[in-house]
């Protein structure tokens, strides 16, 4: 039943290392849907296997003797029941309708879109996912060439957080330019309008925009890398976590719509408004005891436990699943397609944190299923991914929804259970369909209170941050390094400590509207924080000289205690004195030599 570290010799199977925590069952050639149907369904051990469940399931201390649990690589044969529960898992693993809950919702820097559009968009988006994440798992090869499209691993797909800060930017210029609708309340209070105009002309600029991951993906991964090192990587991933988090704790709060001006009187004087079941206003201590309870209990219990006690409390609008549609799918409603001139270099940006994500991602899941992380095989993966990450992000936007990017969490979820078969990939899949075709699973998601998804996006959002500081601790640190680092944080943190502090330097009031343009795009891009520092940080990567200030914090420590040293036994060795100078005292008199 077992063959411990064998290596297949069909192509594109993977190779098991000999490291004992991937002994795995005997891989198989990559399945199809007529093996599973033909060998599987229809034997016990297709649907059961032959291992001892008792072992498996059971926790560590009711078992006496402790067994060997086997590792599934990419092809081994996987036992059906199996496959559906871990599938089904994944499923729950994700953070799919998370950015397009954010992106959505109601703010001075979201599209506030009606109900029937957010409900529509979950959908889409859980249908995109499915589906699109197909390609990345199945893996094709480009007829006639030697390129892949997709990685051949559990690499599941999703809405790119990257996307946030760059929208938001966007949209926030699209209400001040009068791109998008506002209205004046009768308190004073000025209410942004729903704006699907604007979802288009995102949509319209994520299309153009992906060309550029489309076209990088065919560079050598090693060129890629050279181009954008960890430090354009670690200080990109780092910025666009520090500039959501605040989005995060605006809903923790209450919301991020109107209720955060906290007016006195009016529509948003509670939050989200007035006409909400058991409405607050901003900032009350409800509002913050629910999101910490998410908090204190994250990820996916903890938005469970959250909901269920908003529920109880009546915090939840039951009226957003009762008039959600039973079935949808995508293009039930369409949005019309532009190009916003402003959003182009946002968005080129995100395409960068695309790549710069995929590469991480999928290192980090071909280390965690047990396949090579160098070489050429690891390389036409690479490709394979980041290619089918760009068209993945065409198709998306076809399909009304923002780009996609492979998620990490399922990597989390392969090291936990060992389990990187593809076959539950599919299962995964298939339950991420049926959550995006059935409307009233999506509901749920935007029935959920802001305060509970607040305390969980903060958690989230935070990991991003954490994530970028984690890359930025490999680096050797140097002159150099802290030169750049420093310089770009000190962009992108400051135009997120004081926003629309470049707003004013353009006064132009004439009728270009080329110019007028140029001049938004200008502000868009140096008012979002990591824009502004992921562009510093790849221009400084690229000018400042490879060979300045080539030591490191450690180096100078050591020199530094060298000298002291050297200093306290009479003489000092160093650039600046030779072997056979004698050091001057005070008084300028030589000292001899110990």
């Amino acid at each position: 039943m077992e063959s411990k570290g064998q290596t297949p010799s069909i192509p594109d199977a993977e190779s098991i290392p000999s490291r004992p925590e991937f002994e795995a069952y005997k891989p198989t050639p990559p399945p199809n849907l007529w093996t599973v149907v033909k060998e599987q369904v229809k034997t016990k051990e297709g649907w059961w296997g032959e291992f001892d469940w008792k072992t498996m399931c059971l926790p560590a201390f009711l078992v006496k003797e402790k067994k060997h649990v086997p590792f599934w690589g990419l092809n081994s044969r996987l036992p059906l029941v199996l496959a559906i529960i871990l599938g089904f898992q994944h499923s729950l693993a994700i953070g799919v309708v998370t950015p397009i809950l954010i992106m959505t919702g109601s703010g001075p820097t979201t599209l506030n879109l009606t109900m029937e559009d957010q409900q529509y968009l979950l959908s889409a988006a859980l249908i995109t996912s499915a589906l699109l994440s197909l390609i990345q798992i199945t893996r094709f090869k480009i007829f006639g060439t030697g390129y892949y499209i997709g990685t051949g691993l559990l690499s599941v797909v999703g809405p790119n957080f990257a996307s946030i800060p760059a929208t938001a930017a966007v949209i926030k210029n699209m209400y001040a330019s009068g791109y998008c609708p506002t209205q004046v309340l009768p308190d004073g209070t000025i209410e942004n309008l729903p704006c699907p105009r604007a979802w288009g002309a995102i949509l319209g600029t994520s299309m153009l925009t992906s060309i550029f991951e489309i076209g990088m993906s065919f560079l050598p991964p090693k060129t890629i890398k050279r181009l954008f090192p960890p430090i354009v990587s670690g200080t990109t991933i780092l910025l666009i976590g520090c500039s959501v988090i605040s989005t995060a704790l605006s809903d923790w709060a209450g919301g991020s719509g109107g209720c955060a001006a906290m007016p006195a009187t009016g529509f948003y004087s509670k939050c989200p408004n007035i006409d909400a079941p058991h409405a607050l206003p901003w900032g009350s201590p409800e509002f913050i005891g629910l999101g910490f309870l998410v908090f204190a209990t994250i990820i996916v219990i903890g938005l469970i436990v959250g909901t269920v006690v908003a529920a109880a409390c009546g915090y939840v609008d039951g009226s957003t699943i009762s008039t959600a549609p039973s079935v949808t799918f995508v293009w039930v409603k369409t949005f019309p397609i532009s190009v916003y001139g402003p959003a182009i270099i946002p968005f080129l940006i995100v395409y960068l944190d695309n790549m710069l994500e995929s590469i991480g991602d999928i290192t980090a899941s071909c280390d965690v299923s047990g396949v090579e992380v160098d070489g050429p095989r690891f390389q036409r993966r690479l490709q394979g991914g980041l290619l089918a990450d760009g068209v993945n992000s065409l198709i998306a936007a076809c399909m009304t929804i923002s780009p996609l990017v492979t998620f990490a969490q399922n990597n989390a979820v392969v090291a936990l259970t060992r389990c990187a078969n593809r076959v539950a990939g599919y299962f995964c899949c298939f339950f991420i369909l049926l959550y995006g075709i059935f409307g009233k699973v999506s509901a749920v998601f935007l029935a959920i209170p802001k305060p509970v998804l607040g305390g969980m996006n903060a958690f989230l959002f935070a990991s991003v941050t954490v994530s970028g500081i984690r890359i930025l601790a490999y680096l050797p640190w140097t002159r150099r390094d802290r030169f750049i680092v420093t310089c770009s944080l000190a962009l992108g943190l400051g135009v997120m400590l004081a926003p629309g502090w470049f707003s004013n330097v353009f006064k132009y009031n004439g009728d270009n509207e080329g110019l007028k343009g140029l001049i938004n795009a200008v502000v868009t891009v140096v008012n979002t924080g990591y824009c502004i520092g992921s562009l510093m940080a790849i221009f400084l990567n690229l000018v400042v000289p490879k060979e300045w200030g080539p030591e490191t914090l450690q180096e100078l420590e050591a020199k530094e205690k060298e000298e002291r040293d050297q200093i306290r036994d009479g003489f000092i060795r160093s650039d600046t004195f030779s072997e056979s100078h004698p050091l001057q005292d005070l008084n300028n008199s030589p000292q001899v030599r110990s």
